[in-house]
């Protein structure tokens, strides 16, 4: 039996509210390609960022209603990104599901822990200095990552050790929950294609 899954694991989902119209389309076993634009810069950086270093292929278009805020904008990517891991996942033959990194950024290190569980939960220590960077607000960053863990049904920690610059703070987050999700989906050459959970399923 082959290690690796046999199907492309590969989602692509639109998504559209009242408040947000999003495209993405993801490729867990990409090269880090990144096409982000969501209309908020940052989140766009750190989007890149979370692709590269996850060597995820993704592609996000996402237009909301940036004149209220950027709330609804930053949580709907959660949200689809989320839905799109869970598609391209599929059943999870194979796969690592656990992920773990610690990523420092100057002075800032943050790490991240993940488990491909079927069961959604967010564990958020991370504390910001100030309330914005750039335009955006420094508290949606939760936002994000409680949306993703919600919508991809996976446990998600994140812990700041160290670290007083937001841009460093937030930059560190990305980059490590990106690394963590790199190892989590990975297949697992000594799975045999099999389901990492004695019960038999991680659907939850």
């Amino acid at each position: 039996m082959d290690a690796a899954p046999s199907a492309a694991r590969t989602a692509s989902i639109t998504r559209e509210t009242g408040e947000t119209a999003i495209t993405l389309r993801l490729n867990l076993d990409g090269t880090g390609r990144a096409e982000i634009s969501t209309g908020i810069g940052f989140l766009d950086h750190m989007l890149t960022a979370l692709a590269r270093h996850a060597l995820f292929d993704l592609s996000v278009e996402a237009k909301g209603d940036l004149h209220v805020d950027f709330h609804h904008t930053t949580e709907d990517v959660g949200i689809v990104l989320g839905q799109a891991l869970r598609q391209a996942l599929g059943d999870k033959r194979g796969i690592r599901r656990f992920g773990q990194a610690a990523v420092p950024m100057d002075e800032a290190l943050c790490e991240a822990a993940i488990d491909l569980s079927g069961r959604a939960f967010l564990v958020w220590k991370v504390a910001f200095e100030r309330p914005k960077i750039g335009e955006m607000d420094t508290e949606l960053f939760e936002e994000f990552f409680r949306a993703l863990s919600a919508n991809g049904l996976f446990a998600l920690h994140v812990m700041q050790r160290h670290g007083h610059n937001a841009h460093h703070v937030a930059e560190s987050c990305f980059k490590a929950v990106a690394r963590a999700l790199r190892e989590a989906v990975e297949p697992d050459p000594r799975a045999a294609g099999a389901v990492p959970s004695t019960k038999g399923t991680l659907e939850g």
